[in-house]
């Protein structure tokens, strides 16, 4: 271990500097074998104009150093500002969140004794790509992306980290039973790539059970594989069930590059004072460490950190008087580790890095060249306020300007059929989908589409967005209105 790893990292802001300070320190008393270069990012860079947060010049050290060790930031309020942590992951295509949760009892308190379970979450897709627009007075609307590759290399993913650890199960997490083409095709994919692995135990859970027994009887779960937003959620609260928002680190995994950071923020209400846990950040250069294999130093720096929380040396957010020893602050705590380097927790158990097998490419099916994709149809989306908002009169106006090449199937507000046939209980806003279909068994074209728009025009229809409607591989792609 001679030649030193090249890694880039960012002190970051508020208890960031104290904590990366810390953090430092015990990966060189460790016999580490990395070469820091720092980058700034942050407050520092956003006041200077810089919307995302990061020079462009620092991407270079990203680039090349492909391993970025970054302390929290902060973001400042208002319009404008990015967030460098999702223009990160999608600039450098870290796909794979990936968040481990223990508790410790009975050093760090926690009503579950036994949670050893990681949370696999995807990273660039779902409701995170951030799309969104005002499309009427009333309503807005944001764009649930998911894809067939995306899919298959966070779930490919998810079973390969299970096989390297020596992990059980792996469980996927969605919401298929509401959305079903997006989490849909989430859950379809976990089942044809579960079949990869026939040493591994799998299931699948809709989010809103899952997240209930994630709360209740988390020791159940072991690997949990799921998409952006859930994942987003469900980490906090495992980390926070586990005892402590702040023992948490996480690893941010590409094909080519990968960041480690905190769980938390940068907490500026405590900054400077020398009181913040660095634990986070210290697990999260542990999996820094096992990522560049150098297991043997992320081992005994685990094992130094297991110990501490054992001997009750004890930051302030973890400090309970009958069951800790000694409270101290952030340096004085890293420290302790760097004693305790070489020691071996007795009630904890130690971390061994050394056995973790490798893993393969996370590859994607390519795409099929023969598939047939019809086009069926298309959704009108109409900004539409007249007549008491009274379907019937919409509905019948659209009706007679359908054309010969269309028929109107359904009109929705808000997902819920409201014409033909619909209640008039069902509350309108001012959003109309209008959906034109085809005859069945017949396709229609780009062309015939924009001359029903002409017409719509024509007959001052305010059309906002329009969705075609397709049929794959002889298969209905798209979802029917509630009611339909």
């Amino acid at each position: 271990m001679s030649e030193k790893r090249k890694i880039t990292v960012a002190h970051g802001d508020g208890i960031g500097p104290e904590i990366m300070k810390a953090t430092l320190a015990i990966l060189e008393a460790a016999g580490a074998a990395i070469e820091p270069e720092v980058i700034e990012i942050g407050e520092q860079v956003y006041h200077r104009g810089v919307s995302s947060g990061i020079e462009p010049s620092s991407w270079d050290s990203l680039r090349s150093t492909q391993v970025f060790l970054k302390a929290p930031i902060t973001t400042p309020q208002g319009g404008g500002f990015k967030s460098l942590n999702v223009t990160t992951r999608k600039t450098l295509g870290l796909y794979a969140n990936v968040r481990p949760c223990r508790s410790y009892n009975p050093y760090v308190p926690t009503r579950h004794d036994e949670i050893d379970m990681v949370i696999v979450r995807e990273n660039e897709e779902d409701l995170y790509a951030g799309i969104e627009h005002q499309q009427t007075e009333e309503v807005v609307q944001c764009l649930k992306l998911v894809s067939r590759p995306g899919c298959e290399k966070i779930i490919r993913y998810a079973f390969e980290y299970a096989e390297a650890y020596d992990r059980k199960k792996v469980t996927c997490f969605s919401k298929d039973n509401i959305m079903k083409l997006t989490d849909g095709l989430f859950h379809r994919t976990f089942d044809e790539i579960a079949k990869e692995y026939p040493d591994i135990e799998n299931d699948h859970m809709i989010i809103d059970i899952g997240s209930a027994i994630l709360a209740d009887k988390p020791e159940t779960l072991d690997v949990v594989v799921t998409l952006n937003l859930y994942g987003d959620i469900i980490s906090d609260i495992a980390a926070q069930i586990a005892g402590s928002v702040g023992l948490g680190g996480s690893a941010n995994i590409g094909e080519s590059c990968a960041m480690f950071e905190a769980i938390h923020g940068s907490a500026p209400t405590i900054a400077g004072k020398d009181v913040a846990n660095p634990s986070g950040l210290i697990n999260a250069a542990i999996m820094m460490l096992v990522h560049i294999e150098q297991p043997e130093v992320a081992t005994h720096i685990n094992n130094a950190w297991l110990y501490t929380l054992e001997s009750g040396v004890h930051t302030a957010d973890i400090y309970r008087i009958g069951r800790s020893k000694e409270l101290v602050g952030t340096q004085a705590f890293a420290e302790e580790i760097i004693k305790n380097l070489g020691k071996t927790p007795k009630r904890l158990h130690p971390a061994d890095y050394h056995q973790i097998k490798g893993r393969k490419l996370h590859y994607s099916t390519p795409p099929n060249p023969d598939r047939q994709k019809d086009l069926v149809g298309v959704d009108v989306f109409i900004d539409w306020n007249e007549s008491d908002r009274n379907p019937n009169v919409i509905g019948e106006g659209l009706s007679a300007i359908s054309g010969d090449d269309f028929t109107l199937r359904v009109i929705t507000n808000r997902g819920v059929k409201v014409y033909p046939d619909g209640l008039p209980e069902t509350f309108c806003t001012d959003h109309w989908r209008c959906r034109f279909v085809a005859e069945e068994g017949k396709t229609v074209s780009h062309q015939q589409i924009i001359r029903l728009l002409n017409r719509l025009d024509e007959n001052n229809f305010d059309f906002i967005k329009t969705e075609q409607l397709y049929n794959i591989d002889g298969q209905r792609a798209y979802s029917l209105a509630q009611g339909q």
